[in-house]
C-alpha cells in the first residue's frame, strides 16, 4: 500500500511517499480502508518533537529515542471496513467508520489496523468523508476540557485560539452549554467565529489587544501563544484557567491560584470514549455542531500539507485524501 513515511524527527520535508506492507488485523481488529485523515496536532508535534523542555526525555522514550516509533502519522481517520478479525462484533466489511488511531497513528496509510473497541464509530450517511475525519480528536479535546471545567449555564468564556481545530469546537461546544463565548483570533476569522456562535471577537493581532479585556469566569487556551499574564489579569476570583497544550504550571500560576483561588486544568492525555465520540458525531448529524475545513490535500502532497500547518494560520481543519472518492 501507499504511505506517508515519517522516519526521522524534523520539518515536512521528512515524511516520504513509499510502498509498504498492508497492515493485517488481529483477532480483534479491523482493517479499514482510509478515505481521509487530518494535520491533527499529534501529527505535527510528532514529526517535528516540538515539546515542552520539561517533557523531552519522557517524549522521546514514548515516541522514539532517534525516530518516530510509529512512523506512519495519521491520528485521525475515516474509511470503509474491509476485514474483520474474528473476534470483532461491532462492524462488518462495508460499514463506513470514523475514528482517532491514537497511539499506533496510521492514517497517512491506505489502509490501517484498530481495536473494535476503540474511538471508532459508524459514520453517518449525511457526513462527508471530508468531515468525518475532521471529528474524533479535535471535538473530543474541546468537549473533554469543557466538561472537566464543569462549565455553568450564563458564565463567561474568552477562547484563544478560536479558529483552530479545537478552537472551532470549543466556541460550538461552549454555546450548547448556555455560556457567553468571546473568541480571539485574527480578523479575517471573525466571521467563521460568529458564525460559529461566537458572541464577540477579538483580534489577537492589534496592539494591545488585551487591554479591553472583560472579565472572564473561563479562559481556554487553545493554542499556547498567550502569555499567562494577559489570563491573570482577565479571569474573576475563583474562575478557570484551561492549556490543553502545556502539562505542566509555572510558578506564577502556582501564587495565582492561591491568591486568586483559580482551577488550572493542564494539558493531560485522557481516555478516548465511543460514548463521547458518538454524542459528538450525533450532534454533527443533527447540525447542531459544524465541522471548519479549510484546504484538502491529496496524500501525495502530505509534505505541503504539514507545511500549510506549521504556518499557523489554518482555521479549523486540514483535511488529507488518502483514497479517491
Amino acid at each position: 500500500m501507499k504511505a506517508a513515511i515519517c522516519s526521522k524527527y524534523g520539518p515536512p520535508e521528512v515524511l516520504k511517499i513509499q510502498e509498504v506492507a498492508a497492515p493485517v488485523p488481529n483477532e480483534e481488529e479491523i482493517l479499514v480502508e482510509v478515505r481521509t485523515s487530518t494535520v491533527a496536532a499529534a501529527d505535527y508535534r510528532v514529526r517535528s518533537f516540538k515539546v515542552p523542555m520539561l517533557m523531552w526525555l519522557p517524549a522521546r522514550l514514548m515516541m522514539g529515542i532517534t525516530k518516530p516509533k510509529r512512523q506512519i502519522l495519521g491520528a485521525e481517520f475515516a474509511g470503509v471496513v474491509t476485514a474483520c478479525g474474528k473476534r470483532v462484533s461491532r462492524f462488518k466489511p462495508g460499514d463506513e467508520v470514523l475514528g482517532a488511531s491514537l497511539p499506533k497513528f496510521g492514517g497517512y496509510g491506505e489502509y490501517l489496523c484498530v481495536n473494535e473497541n476503540g474511538p471508532i464509530v459508524k459514520k453517518p450517511s449525511n457526513i462527508s468523508w471530508l468531515e468525518a475525519a475532521a471529528i474524533p480528536i479535535g471535538a473530543k479535546t474541546a468537549l473533554y476540557y469543557l466538561d472537566l471545567a464543569q462549565v455553568e449555564l450564563g458564565q463567561k468564556i474568552l477562547i484563544y485560539g478560536a479558529s483552530g481545530s479545537v478552537g472551532v469546537y470549543a466556541i460550538q461546544l461552549a454555546k450548547l452549554k448556555g455560556l457567553e463565548v468571546t473568541a480571539v483570533c485574527s480578523a479575517k476569522n471573525f466571521k467563521m467565529t460568529h458564525d460559529l456562535g461566537a458572541d464577540f471577537a477579538i483580534d489577537y493581532t492589534t496592539k494591545n489587544w488585551h487591554e479591553d479585556l472583560q472579565s472572564y469566569d473561563l479562559f481556554f487556551q487553545a493554542v499556547d501563544k498567550c502569555s499567562f499574564s494577559i489570563a491573570e489579569n482577565t479571569i474573576k476570583q475563583g474562575g478557570t484557567y484551561i492549556n490543553i497544550s502545556k502539562p505542566i504550571a509555572t510558578l506564577g500560576m502556582l501564587v495565582s491560584k492561591l491568591k486568586k483561588k483559580m482551577k488550572f486544568i493542564m494539558a493531560k492525555d485522557f481516555p478516548q470514549s465511543n460514548k463521547d465520540l458518538k454524542y459528538l458525531v450525533e450532534l454533527v448529524k443533527s447540525e447542531k455542531l459544524n465541522v471548519v475545513i479549510d484546504k484538502v490535500f491529496p496524500l501525495d502532497d502530505i509534505v505541503e500539507a504539514h507545511q500549510y500547518v506549521d504556518k499557523g494560520n489554518k482555521a479549523g481543519n486540514v483535511i488529507v485524501k488518502t483514497h479517491n472518492f
